[in-house]
């Protein structure tokens, strides 16, 4: 008997603002005859969810459906050495009389990895696995050619909130659904606090949560802290010895209630366990399990060094109102924590920025009454001008360590308050502040990033201060923001020790994680893992060294390779691969954080490719690996595979891939696409011809020419952007792809600006034309609409419209003022972007931009400035240097036998998304119009007419 086809919606952990879903049917089929009368249709849907905030209100349950029934609900997590594992398991009863929709819906801690997830439906179990999200992709592929469904779930950063499931069955269907992950807990203000989002949404017969500790210090104290009902005390334990602690959290099903007669639940909020452990006279623990060791380190007795702290703060008109009453009552308080060893001062900033006071000041009383005086008068309004504020704030911390100011073992920090992006001042490209930053700060400066609210970029704010030795937080604006800047503030408000350096003996240790720190703050923890190396001693040795207010420290630690293995094997709730896990997560995290701020992109390969093989060993789902869902005998697999769009969610901008892999480049967002057979239930903008749906994706790889026009040619196995100039003449006809094999041309027609700029008249497509031979079909796009002819007709398509055609097998699909898609057949897309400006503008007119998927098959014989990197070449890039402009390094790049010394750019622009500013595309540039890297000279490329085929040159 054939199996059924069952589906599983897999949701994804999702960011910030917008959401979206995709739906279609599949129908449950068995051989049975009188089944296939009563088949049931089956949905599966693809959800993108916003950030939980106080912003945004959300009706979250853990569990969804109507006339279903939750048997249990169950939480357990075992913590070993502060490494968590956790596991959440439901079982559901859909007893309603008709098939419906179940959603199985975990809140998931940003900061951890899940592991896995499975799914049982009547008997049939669907189990995870992590792979590399190409091989991932693969098996959806073979899966779509036989018809089968299939699943992915893929991360697509590590901001991740909510992890949703979905699951269409017939009535009387009992599903089972269980996630795993991990993470581990940091030190904050001197506890480690677990973290449970409790809110069934419903009662549940068998409700239980239970925490098992096992720290082999020692736990010197453990406490819960809830934010669900006061009565709920009395249902939570805690048994604890001098290792271990186990918490309990059981209500029976009369007191889940709300009231005594109601049927809503209570148990809707936040439940965590928090604690701490015993430590040595010298804080530092070293242990060794599992061939892994971890190195803790949190001293405590020690006087704080001094401070030297800027405070930067954005008083733009969005802080207008509870955002800036906020900030001043925080900052109110965080002045009363300075003292008169310390030293301060605040830069406060629109589009112009202002200070208190020009240089550093001692933190007495009459200064801070002064400085609260100034905070409580400020009125916000206007832009961001972040640049000059940030470079004014380093400059006061250079100037006072320059004229002998400021205690050679203080501490300097720059603390920024921001709630927006940078759009005034002389500098607004958010790289170019990055590097100006980098640049300016000293290697003793740390700069710590505080985003308020969602409109801020705070991938922005977690790039600058990771990479000067700093961290960044999100502030969730209307909920306690005074609180949570004081919270953050405390964190850092007491550092104690300076250049701290953890050392192993040599030929001990392996792949050991960051063991050098710029500082170390009061209350919190500094974590140090790696591999053990086979060795005769049974004993690990560590030392620690780090500099204090008044002395040196220097720190010695031992740990026997084998008693902690033992000592595991005897715990029945402890997590016995913690170290090995704990080692792969700070691993991980780390080279997450160095991937982003590689600086080249043989660098960023090395990256990416540790980061995936750790990945898929550790079973880590990432934002480069993906968790594929299957049956237990591979036959039904689901694909759900949502982007990444970390400002506007998955249904903004024009739903394209893009992005590029060359130094420092914006993510790469993938968009799903559902096969052939699968229907949308939400209906794109009607066609105004034939009826059709109107096509708005393209895959995620794109060749751009744009602009000027500047060519950015995506190389996939050299995961890299090249990209050229061409400087050619108003109404020159370029080719781009010649392809005699299949017939199909692609010529653009340039325009010149209505005046010359810079003695240089600048250049655009005006005009592009697509031409398929084998049906006669021409599609003409121009600024004033789109033709298509076929030899028989001529059909025009107006920009003021969203309209489709098709003939024969190209298919041109308009989306009003915005953008031309033609397929030509299965196998061959591209875009046309339509750019207006203003009429009356002095230089500029309109023109077209073109995006060509680097997925399109051709034949053998394609050719042309784009087609001919179907072909990809082989490149090299070495001798990677600074240039004579820093924001730009040099290099050599190896291409078809030429030696050619190339640019790094970050402005190169890709206009899908945002056709106003456009994003970043980070290349290397070629100069001499491409002279080297494309075959040939440009000239070979011009053509005589729109439908013309090239030449060879």
């Amino acid at each position: 008997m054939r199996r059924p086809l069952l589906p599983l919606l897999l949701g994804l952990l999702l960011l910030q603002q917008g959401r979206c879903f995709l739906e279609f049917v599949i129908h449950e089929e068995t051989s049975n005859p009188q089944s296939r009368q009563q088949r049931h249709q089956v949905r599966v849907q693809v959800f993108q969810r916003a950030l939980l905030t106080s912003e945004e209100p959300d009706d979250f349950e853990a569990i969804r459906g109507d006339d279903i029934s939750v048997q249990s609900y169950q939480v357990e997590s075992r913590i070993t050495s502060r490494f968590v594992h956790t596991s959440v398991r439901s079982a559901v009863l859909n007893s309603a009389p008709r098939a419906q929709s179940i959603g199985f819906n975990v809140q998931v801690p940003k900061r951890a990895f899940i592991t896995n997830f499975t799914m049982n439906v009547n008997g049939i179990v669907f189990v995870g696995s992590v792979k590399e999200k190409t091989v991932a992709r693969n098996l959806y592929a073979q899966a779509r050619a036989r018809a089968k469904a299939a699943g992915i779930v893929r991360t697509g950063s590590l901001d991740m909130e909510t992890f949703q499931t979905e699951v269409h069955v017939p009535p009387g269907s009992n599903i089972q659904f269980e996630l795993h992950y991990q993470e581990m807990l940091s030190r904050r203000l001197g506890l480690y606090q677990h973290t449970l989002h409790l809110q069934p949404g419903r009662l549940v017969p068998h409700f239980q949560v239970d925490v098992h500790i096992f720290e082999p210090s020692g736990i010197s104290m453990v406490q819960t802290k809830q934010a669900l009902a006061k009565e709920f005390n009395d249902f939570v334990s805690v048994t604890r010895s001098k290792n271990t602690a186990h918490v309990v959290f059981k209500p029976p099903l009369q007191q889940q209630k709300k009231c005594p007669n109601c049927t809503e639940t209570a148990v809707d909020g936040v439940f965590a366990v928090q604690y701490d452990v015993e430590r040595a006279g010298n804080a530092a623990e070293l242990q060794v399990s599992d061939g892994h060791f971890v190195q803790f380190f949190a001293p405590s007795n020690f006087p704080p060094l001094r401070k030297n702290i800027v405070f930067v703060i954005d008083v733009s008109g969005s802080m207008w109102g509870v955002k800036m009453k906020q900030t001043v009552e925080a900052m109110q308080a965080i002045l009363d924590d300075l003292t008169v060893d310390d030293s301060f001062s605040i830069v406060d900033f629109n589009h112009n920025v202002r200070c208190w006071s020009e240089d550093l000041v001692p933190g007495s009383s009459v200064q801070v009454k002064d400085a609260k005086t100034y905070i409580e008068n400020i009125k916000p309004n206007g832009g961001t001008n972040i640049n000059e504020a940030l470079m004014r704030a380093v400059q006061m911390l250079v100037r006072a360590s320059h004229q002998g100011l400021v205690d050679p073992r203080s501490v300097s920090m720059i603390i920024l308050v921001s709630d927006g992006e940078p759009h005034r001042g002389g500098e607004i490209k958010l790289s170019a502040i990055q590097k100006n930053v980098k640049r300016a700060m000293r290697e003793e400066f740390s700069l710590f990033s505080l985003g308020i609210g969602f409109d801020v970029d705070f991938d922005f704010l977690e790039r600058i201060a990771t990479e000067n030795r700093g961290v960044a937080q999100r502030i969730y604006a209307n909920q306690d923001t005074a609180d949570q800047l004081r919270s953050f503030y405390r964190q850092v408000a007491a550092p104690l020790l300076r250049r701290i350096d953890v050392q192993f003996p040599e030929d001990s240790v392996s792949d050991v994680t960051q063991n050098r720190f710029d500082k170390y703050f009061e209350g919190s923890e500094l974590v140090v893992a790696g591999k053990v190396l086979p060795s005769e001693s049974n004993t690990l040795t560590s030392f620690i060294t780090a500099s204090a207010a008044r002395l040196d420290v220097s720190l010695q630690t031992d740990a026997d390779a084998a008693e902690l293995d033992a000592e595991l094997a005897r715990q029945e709730h402890s997590f016995t691969g913690f170290a090995r896990q704990l080692w792969a997560y700070v691993t991980v995290k780390q080279l997450l954080s160095d991937r982003s701020l590689a600086p080249s992109a043989a660098r960023k390969r090395k990256i990416t490719q540790r980061i995936m093989a750790i990945a898929l060993e550790h079973q880590f789902v990432t934002p480069l690996t993906a968790l594929l869902v299957e049956s237990e005998d591979a036959s039904e697999r689901l694909l759900a595979d949502a982007p990444k769009d970390p400002k506007h969610g998955c249904c903004t901008g024009l739903g394209l891939g893009g992005g590029s892999v060359a130094p420092g480049p914006p993510p790469v967002r993938v968009v799903y696409q559902p096969p052939p057979w699968v229907q949308m239930t939400t209906p794109a903008p009607p066609s105004q011809v034939e009826g059709g749906q109107v096509e708005q994706t393209l895959p995620g790889r794109v060749t751009i020419v744009d602009n000027d026009p500047h060519f950015i040619v995506h190389l996939p196995r050299g995961n890299m952007d090249v990209c050229f100039n061409v400087n050619s003449r108003p109404g020159d006809i370029l080719n781009l792809v010649s392809d005699s094999g299949t017939g199909l041309t692609v010529n653009g027609q340039l325009i010149g600006s209505k005046k010359m700029r810079a003695n240089k008249l600048d250049t655009y497509f005006g005009t592009i034309s697509i031409f398929y031979r084998p049906g006669g079909v021409g599609v003409t796009v121009g600024t004033a609409g789109v033709q298509v002819t076929d030899g028989r007709s001529n059909r025009s398509l107006a920009w003021a419209a969203t309209s489709a055609i098709t003939r024969d097998s190209v298919r041109v699909s308009v989306v009003k003022d915005s953008h031309v898609s033609v397929t030509v057949g299965a196998n061959i897309q591209v875009m046309v972007l339509l750019h207006r400006v203003w009429k009356k503008h002095p230089v500029n007119v309109d023109f077209l931009g073109i995006y060509v998927a680097s997925e399109n098959q051709y034949s053998p014989l394609v050719h042309g400035l784009i087609g001919q990197f179907s072909r990809e070449p082989e490149v090299r890039i070495h001798h990677i240097q600074p240039g004579v402009d820093p924001l730009k390094k040099e290099a050599v790049m190896e291409v078809k036998g030429n030696r050619l010394h190339v640019t790094s750019r970050g402005w190169q622009k890709d206009y899908r998304r945002d056709r106003r500013s456009g994003s970043n595309v980070y290349c290397w540039f070629v100069h001499n119009s491409g002279k080297g890297f494309i075959d040939g000279h440009y000239t070979d490329y011009i053509v005589p007419e729109l439908r013309s085929f090239l030449r060879r040159p």
